[in-house]
């Protein structure tokens, strides 16, 4: 069997635990937008139905979709667009909800229970884009209502700015040890060369793939990989920055082993997500 038959072939379900979609008004907006704040070209156009195709032909079984409210009054319409998408695609899509730090911590309270209610397995945070930072008073709000519920995935790292440092998520970690926090980004999105040292040996703490393998050596991912612990790396697309099959590649690149790999693209995220941990069964 190829590399290219082990990762897009059928013995290898995979998981996606980042994707942004945005509604069709919108999303072009939405893109170039992104595509700005980093200085970086966008490499999909960010529409749901090629997320869904491109994912399929990459062997993904389930994305993560999200989006992030830049003000308080956009958070329950991303919570229902969210909810819907996810009911339209139960078998393929799973939903992440949002919160906003201007938000009082009864309106924090009701709202992750309106997430949970619509179904919606996650909160996702960019401390960046929402200028607040990640070890603040409105951030631990969110954790105490989210810890030992739902996880919570938050944008990591940006050298630019002091909002999601990986200092900083490690204060969140360990103030709410039961919740289940998802570092984006390696845990340091441009500050991959501290974020292991900070961060790995965290158990509630985990990280994802995304946005980082275009940009590291494969010494210095699959380094990165092992430091935190295969059991603690999750498999991220970032789309619609990047496309599915790219980052697939990227991943295999690095050599690891096959227990490792099928942590990463599927075990990992089944577990957090409560799904089932058989990959056998998610065909």
């Amino acid at each position: 069997m190829t590399d290219e038959e082990k990762i897009f072939g059928s013995e290898q379900p995979i998981i996606d635990i980042h994707a942004h979609v945005f509604p069709p008004k919108i999303v072009k907006r939405a893109v170039e937008s992104i595509g700005r704040f980093y200085d970086l070209t966008m490499q999909q156009e960010g529409d749901l139905d090629t997320l869904l195709e491109d994912s399929r032909k990459a062997g993904i079984v389930r994305s993560v979709i999200f989006s992030t409210a830049t003000t308080r009054e956009q958070v329950e319409s991303i919570q229902n667009f969210i909810a819907g998408l996810k009911n339209a695609y139960p078998d393929r899509l799973i939903g992440f909800g949002t919160l906003h730090p201007d938000m009082t911590p009864d309106e924090i309270r009701a709202q992750v229970d309106y997430i949970v209610k619509q179904g919606l397995s996650g909160i996702k945070l960019h401390p960046d884009f929402q200028r607040c930072p990640v070890d603040s008073p409105a951030v631990f709000a969110m954790a105490a209502a989210a810890e030992g519920r739902i996880p919570i995935l938050t944008h990591a790292g940006d050298y630019r700015y002091s909002f999601s440092h990986p200092e900083q998520i490690r204060r969140l970690a360990e103030a709410f040890p039961g919740l289940t926090l998802i570092a984006a980004h390696f845990g340091g999105w441009s500050e991959w060369y501290k974020s292991a040292d900070i961060l790995a040996g965290l158990p509630n703490v985990y990280v994802d793939t995304s946005s980082s393998l275009d940009f590291l050596s494969v010494d210095h991912a699959r380094s990165l990989v092992r430091a935190f612990g295969a059991d603690h790396v999750l498999f991220g697309t970032d789309y619609p920055m990047w496309g599915p099959k790219d980052e697939l590649r990227r991943l295999r690149t690095l050599g690891l082993r096959d227990d490792e790999l099928r942590m990463i693209l599927y075990d990992n995220a089944a577990a957090l997500l409560r799904l089932s941990s058989s990959a056998s069964s998610a065909r």
